[in-house]
């Protein structure tokens, strides 16, 4: 035997070796007889490094220090998963999915894990591992083939134990052979290759981490999957090799087939399977480390009561899992249901409850959105949930407060579902020890002082100021945008540099900025600033329907303005219009009512409606479009989503009214027609789920001509 022959004997195995042990966790060589193999081998290596492959054991402990990760574009998008929280959910899924296609009532399932870790897609060509990256943006990930070639349990090359591999397939006498006889490799695997895993940190492994920190004094892990995250992208792949990392892979993301049409003639389709369940199997026998919990079931109910197993013995799995997931067993069925967004139809994660823990709420902070609505925030005592420190969490509302009579100072249960904000469930009553205080909402707003509003029968408190400095920025963003000013040329970020400078303190001052002013600014030359002076100027002749929706009412949005508008004729009767007054219009009730009125009555807003009288921005008549005499649409409902392909949103909400119909902004029972552009929304999904009747830009076109 020649010393390279040696050399190649070693590698192999070697590689065997290591899948044993880390793969299959079932070693059957002691670790010195390991270690006897491996020093011969690193010697042979240090001789002759022309010998060194991608391929090399050696290879997986890098030691190349990268400045910065490369991008690397997917060959297929790498998708995220919708949610189930609970069997409700997934039978919903169900739902939406069979009404798609019939063929789901026949389809079988399969369970698997979601474990807590960081998504990866390896890359191998001619069954040698060529490239890494994480999921990135679904698109485009990092490049971290260094750090992943560290990850003992991802294999090198493929299929790891060649000759179980050849043996198990082997082909008949004459035929085109898997492997070459010669050199023991493979011929016509696939030549290109790529496969999606999940790296983590198994759950014994992670404690005895960090009890080796602790014994050494150094700072531990708060939780596995965060490190297991932070270790994959270290910029030196030796720190990566330190980390018990591991992997379990379930999907093929492409698959190339280096046959021709003729040399596949009589030969083995060595294709990926087109069933989820017999494709984990296809995976494992390459010697790909695979979960062994995964099952698979005749219907849904099966599934979803193997899942709720896992849900009261999650303990028992050996790492981290925030649910399971529900895939259909039929891949290709799968693949032509398509995705919503960028979740594949095909399948559901049906999610763990969070873990819960309890805590001190030192007090109840209120925050102001930017559209005005007051948040409630419990201050809470620092304390971990799943690996996250937790210092604040969400109260929801204030009636929330009230019904769980939730107190400053309470012992609380708090929960954190996933990426989710935290929560707090409710107080622990049994240790309350008098010195509690009951929260009540506040009167004024924390921001501006103004006195907030709330409508009986709604949850949410407002503050209704214009002028609102915790809201100013959205405020004057919506009164110059398309739907209502449309200012063209002031997009947000000129917003933010005029309020930054002090020069915006309500929507008003848009109409008493000057030159200098603007000059003064960072990016503003003279053609700049006369363009955004002229926009300004040109939109003081907007239709009174355009600025009563630009002003921010709570609960006037684009139909509503313009049927005050047309009832009204100009702000100084609207103004003055009473509650019963509103009410006497069509589609008013008694909240939108009260939230009009009440908005008229406040004295800033009064103010501000003095400023823009005085700017000349007060237009008079209801302005509205002139109607066309074909009513085609009388008594239609229509709602729009996605992008159309002459229209604008505003251009087909102004044909529809044109014609004698109405538009919506969501979905119910009552409407009529869903207008469906490109790229379109969840309105999409209720529509079909509802039947509603769908149009694209021609068939609405068509008819209004009737």
């Amino acid at each position: 035997m020649t010393t390279f022959d040696r050399y190649t004997q070693l590698k192999q195995e070697l590689s065997f070796h290591l899948y044993r042990y880390h793969v299959l966790d079932d070693p059957i060589i002691s670790d010195a007889e390991y270690d006897k193999l491996w020093n011969e081998f690193k010697a042979l290596e240090a001789e002759h490094p022309e010998w060194i492959s991608p391929d090399s054991p050696s290879q997986r402990a890098g030691t190349v220090v990268s400045e910065k990760f490369e991008k690397v574009r997917h060959p297929r998008p790498i998708l995220s998963l919708a949610n189930a929280f609970g069997a409700e959910d997934a039978r919903a899924w169900y739902e939406r999915i069979r009404k798609l296609d019939d063929r789901v009532e026949r389809a079988k399932f399969t369970v698997e894990p979601k474990i807590d870790g960081l998504s990866v897609v390896l890359h191998y060509r001619d069954g040698v591992f060529v490239q890494g990256a994480t999921r990135g943006d679904g698109e485009i990930g990092e490049d971290i083939t260094a750090n992943l070639r560290t990850v003992r349990t991802i294999p090198l090359r493929i299929p790891v134990d060649g000759e179980k591999w050849k043996a198990e397939n082997e082909q008949p006498a004459g035929q085109l052979s898997l492997f070459d006889a010669s050199t023991n490799s493979q011929s016509p695997l696939p030549n290109t290759l790529v496969i999606r895993g999940e790296i983590f940190i198994a759950n014994r492994d992670f404690d005895a981490l960090n009890q080796k920190l602790a014994d050494a004094g150094e700072k531990t892990y708060l939780n596995p999957r965060n490190t297991a995250a932070g270790s994959l992208r270290q910029l030196d792949p030796a720190i990566t090799a330190t980390r018990p990392l591991t992997i379990l892979v379930y999907q093929v993301v492409y698959f190339e087939n280096p046959l021709s049409p003729r040399e596949r003639a009589g030969v083995r389709d060595f294709s990926p399977p087109t069933s989820q369940w017999e494709l984990l199997n296809w995976l494992k026998d390459l010697g790909f480390p695979v979960t062994d919990v995964a099952r698979r079931f005749d219907t849904l109910e099966e599934a979803i009561s193997y899942t709720e197993t896992w849900d009261k013995g999650r303990d028992n799995l050996p790492y981290e899992a925030d649910g399971m997931v529900i895939k259909l067993d039929d891949l290709t069925l799968a693949a032509e249901l398509g995705f919503v967004g960028k979740d594949p139809r095909g399948a559901i994660a049906f999610k763990f409850p969070a873990r819960e823990v309890t805590t001190q709420l030192l007090n109840i902070d209120v925050e102001v959105g930017r559209t005005g609505v007051l948040t409630p925030r419990a201050a809470l005592e620092p304390v971990e949930i799943n690996g996250v420190i937790v210092k604040n969490a969400t109260l929801h509302n204030f009636d929330y407060i009230a019904e769980k009579d939730i107190r400053i100072g309470d012992r609380v249960l708090v929960k954190r579902a996933g990426e989710v904000i935290p929560y707090v469930i409710g107080p622990v009553v049994d240790v309350r020890n008098g010195a509690e205080q009951s929260y009540l909402p506040p009167q004024t707003c924390p921001a501006c002082g103004q006195p907030v509003e709330h409508f009986e029968g709604e949850v949410a408190w407002y503050c209704v100021n214009a002028a609102c400095p915790a809201q100013l920025v959205r405020n004057v963003e919506h009164f110059v945008s398309k739907g209502a000013m449309d200012i063209n040329g002031l997009g947000i970020k000129i917003v933010e540099q005029l309020i930054a400078e002090g020069l915006v303190r309500d929507v008003a001052d848009l109409y008493t900025l000057e030159k200098p002013q603007l000059l003064a600014l960072e990016g503003f030359a003279d053609k700049k600033a006369d363009n955004l002076l002229a926009a300004i100027a040109t939109t003081k002749a907007q239709p009174l329907n355009r600025l009563i929706a630009a002003l921010g009412i709570h609960g006037v949005g684009e139909v509503a303005a313009g049927d005050l508008a047309k009832h009204f004729g100009n702000l100084d009767s609207l103004a003055q219009a009473s509650a019963t007054d509103l009410q006497a219009i069509e589609g008013f009730g008694p909240n939108t009512a009260e939230s009009i009125v009440d908005w008229f009555s406040r004295e800033a807003n009064r103010r501000l409606l003095e400023k823009l009288k005085a700017a000349g921005v007060w237009p008079q008549g209801s302005n509205q479009l002139s109607v066309i005499s074909n009513q085609a649409l009388a008594g239609l409902t229509f709602v729009v989503t996605g992008t159309l392909p002459t229209l604008s949103r505003e251009g087909v909400k102004e044909f529809i009214e044109q014609h004698g119909g109405k538009v919506t902004d969501s979905v119910s029972k009552k409407t009529s027609y869903l207008v469906l552009g490109e790229n379109p929304g969840s309105k999409h999904d209720k529509a079909l789920a509802l039947g509603i009747p769908i149009l694209d830009e021609a068939g609405l076109k068509s008819l209004a001509k009737a």
